[in-house]
């Protein structure tokens, strides 16, 4: 999170806007010095519709704040309606514990403890200077004193939680991001490894041939024919590293080479130990597995296969053994 950024609508906008309307219910204490106070007139009722009026703008602008420049000018200016408001009626210390509830959401921590601790003063200045007469005073303002501090203090913690809660949901979007960077990235390796030298001997037969068309006809037909085919063991070449980029990971490799293995009349034993691997490592060994195999389908000649795949000395090792003329591979990705 940016220093200075507010970031109460952040985590109002997560499902709980409406608890926003919620927390206004702590307004009634307003209402309890005209209600109780014998005394009172259609003035003080009207000095608590008046109170409420000035509230609800600052309220709202506290969780549209954009940064905490804003915040804290919402905080002062509520801090403020809290003390003049006591003169008029008692519970209007409730605004200070309004301006906690928003103070804690200031950043860094520090800055929202230090502007809390403030508000905690302010709150005693309101006790000394009310117009209510002891006992009473103690009974309208101690709730102020006590609740501004918890708010406070339990609104910091929601709001570092959300904080570390947003950091690990960014940390989480630029791995994605960055898996998905390597992930293209090796495609187009692999691509290229696999159609550089095909398409650079397409273009050399290509232009061999234009040049025999008239003179050597049967010699240029031939060598198109060799165009066609090379071409289309491309495209197959193609096509089976796009199916291994669909493939369902290392346990759906080895399936595969099963079947593939099976089909080919090779005899097929298997030794894997798979242990949660890093999605680069898992494509390495997947990778490898297909290619070996392949090789052991067309060249070999082979009547037994082993598969082995495990960890010796923190190494994930890929191991394929034939009995057939294509011999030992052992690959190595980490």
């Amino acid at each position: 999170m940016d220093e200075g950024r507010n970031d109460m609508s952040e985590q109002l906008s997560d499902g709980t806007r409406w608890m926003r309307y919620v927390w206004l219910v702590y307004l009634g204490t307003l209402f309890f010095q005209p209600a109780f106070d014998p005394s009172s007139d259609g003035l003080d009722w009207a000095v608590v519709g008046g109170l409420i009026a000035v509230f609800l703008p600052l309220y709202f602008a506290g969780f549209r704040a954009a940064d905490d420049r804003r915040l804290l000018a919402v905080v002062a200016a509520m801090a403020a309606l809290g003390v003049a408001g006591s003169f008029l009626n008692s519970g209007a210390s409730v605004f200070i514990i309004y301006a906690a509830a928003g103070a804690a959401y200031l950043y860094p921590v520090r800055r929202a403890v230090l502007v809390i601790a403030t508000l905690v003063g302010v709150v005693g200045i309101i006790f000394l200077i009310s117009p209510v007469a002891l006992p009473w005073r103690i009974f309208a303002h101690a709730p102020a004193f006590i609740f501004t501090i918890v708010i406070g203090a339990a609104n910091i913690f929601d709001a570092e939680r959300d904080r570390a809660q947003r950091r690990l949901r960014r940390a989480d979007e630029e791995i994605e991001q960055l898996a998905t960077l390597a992930e293209r990235e090796r495609i187009a390796r692999d691509l290229h490894d696999l159609l550089g030298h095909t398409l650079s001997v397409i273009v050399v037969k290509a232009e061999l041939a234009e040049r025999l068309a008239e003179r050597e006809p049967a010699r240029a037909g031939e060598e198109m024919r060799d165009v066609e085919r090379i071409a289309r063991e491309a495209l197959s070449e193609v096509r089976a590293a796009v199916a291994g980029y669909r493939s369902k990971g290392l346990r759906g490799e080895l399936d595969g080479a099963r079947r593939a293995l099976n089909a080919a009349s090779v005899e097929t034993a298997m030794e894997t130990e798979l242990p949660g691997l890093p999605i680069a490592i898992e494509s390495a060994l997947a990778f490898a597995l297909r290619e070996s195999i392949t090789n052991v389908v067309r060249h070999s000649g082979a009547q037994k296969a082993f598969i082995r795949i495990g960890i010796e000395h923190s190494t994930v090792f890929l191991e394929v053994t034939d009995d057939g003329r294509g011999g030992q591979q052992r690959r190595e990705p980490g």
